[in-house]
This record gives structure tokens, C-alpha cells and sequence, in this order.
């Protein structure tokens, strides 16, 4: 027979039950009836939250967002001396500390933005702390706000590439030389620092269209 869960609690029953079954198959395996199944209720009482599979996925995606935008600000606030930098370790340190939430956030087709905003607020989010500490770097020089948005995606980049590789099956069959890949977050970000500091983006900005 199946289980009565008051509204709140069947809720949140949905959203944990939904990423154990992503942690198993995928989200490709996600389905309400799964859910419904795993929870031993009603195969209709999840639409009493979501009314799609789409809408389950966009909450657990907006609450992994808005987790990470939060981790970030956290950090970047607590690394005094180089926001950036401390903001660049703490994004390197979600991803391997949440591979499940990460890969969710960035490696997963969004459900339909225009039905889900919250999940668009939270996830630009991210994008915006890394803009905003750039602008602070610039201030009021001229393309300021154009030359942070350029240096913010190649950070973001390498943060993603890297973060990616680590988590990939790859990785474990790489020959690298002692103590690369113990180093290799350290080299990244050292290399972006320097990149950032001698990069002639003015130049740049001046003939880009």
C-alpha cells in the first residue's frame, strides 16, 4: 500500500529520491513514476510539486546553482588578500567535493529557461561574482566592463577545464611525471594570474568589433 507524506515533506522526499536516482542512472533514468516508486507513493503524488519531470530537475539544478553561487561569495569574502584567486581555489573545490552537483550544473541540458527563472537567476550568478571582481580590478578604464566580461570567460574556462579533466575517466590513465598533477591546480591559476597581467587587451578591445 502506498505511504502518506504531508506536503513538505514529500517535497523534499521527491527532490532527495530524484538525485539518488541521477546518481544512478544518470539523468537520462529520471522519471516521476521512479520517483513515485522509490518513495513507495502514489505514481501521482509527486505532480502535486512538479508538474513535469522537467520542473523536478529544474529545482534540483536551481538548488545546486544556488548552492555554488553562495559557496563562491563565501569564499571570495574570506580570501582578503586575492578574492580572485580565492574565488578560482573555492570553484576548483566545489567541483571535486560535489562532482554529482557540478556535473548537474554544467554538464546537463537545462529544462526550458523561460519556465524555470529562478534556475537562470541563480546560475548567472556565478558568472557575475567572477564579472564583478574584475571590475573592481579595471574600475573605470575605458572597455572596462567588455574587458572584465573577456578575462571572466577565460577564467571561467580554464576553472571548467580543469575541473572537467579531474572527473574524467581519462584522467587515471594519464603518465604524468611526479608531482604534476599535485600541482597542476597551482600552475593553472598561476599561469591565469599571469596571463591577466600582461595580456595587451586594450590593443585588443580597440579593433575588436
Amino acid at each position: 500500500m502506498a505511504k502518506t507524506i504531508n506536503e513538505l515533506e514529500l517535497k523534499e522526499a521527491c527532490i532527495q529520491a530524484a538525485r539518488e536516482v541521477i546518481a544512478e542512472q544518470g539523468v537520462e533514468g529520471l522519471s516521476l513514476r521512479d520517483v513515485a516508486r522509490r518513495l513507495d507513493i502514489s505514481h501521482q503524488a509527486p505532480y502535486r510539486h512538479f508538474p513535469s519531470r522537467d520542473h523536478l530537475l529544474a529545482e534540483i539544478m536551481r538548488r545546486c546553482f544556488e548552492d555554488f553561487a553562495g559557496y563562491l561569495d563565501q569564499s571570495a569574502s574570506a580570501a582578503s588578500e586575492d578574492e580572485l584567486r580565492g574565488m578560482g581555489e573555492a570553484y576548483m573545490a566545489y567541483a571535486a567535493q560535489k562532482p554529482l552537483e557540478y556535473r548537474l550544473m554544467f554538464g546537463t541540458p537545462w529544462p526550458e529557461p523561460a519556465a524555470h527563472p529562478e534556475l537562470v537567476q541563480h546560475a548567472v550568478h556565478a558568472f557575475d561574482v567572477l564579472r564583478q571582481q574584475l571590475l573592481k580590478k579595471h574600475g573605470k578604464a575605458k572597455h572596462a566592463k567588455k574587458q572584465a566580461e573577456l578575462e571572466a570567460m577565460f577564467i571561467w574556462s580554464a576553472l571548467h577545464g580543469m575541473a572537467t579533466i579531474e572527473q574524467s575517466n581519462v584522467m587515471q590513465h594519464l603518465v604524468l611525471s611526479k608531482g604534476v598533477q599535485a600541482q597542476s591546480k597551482n600552475f593553472m591559476m598561476h599561469m591565469i594570474q599571469t596571463a591577466l597581467a600582461s595580456s595587451n587587451s586594450q590593443d585588443f578591445l580597440g579593433h575588436g568589433a
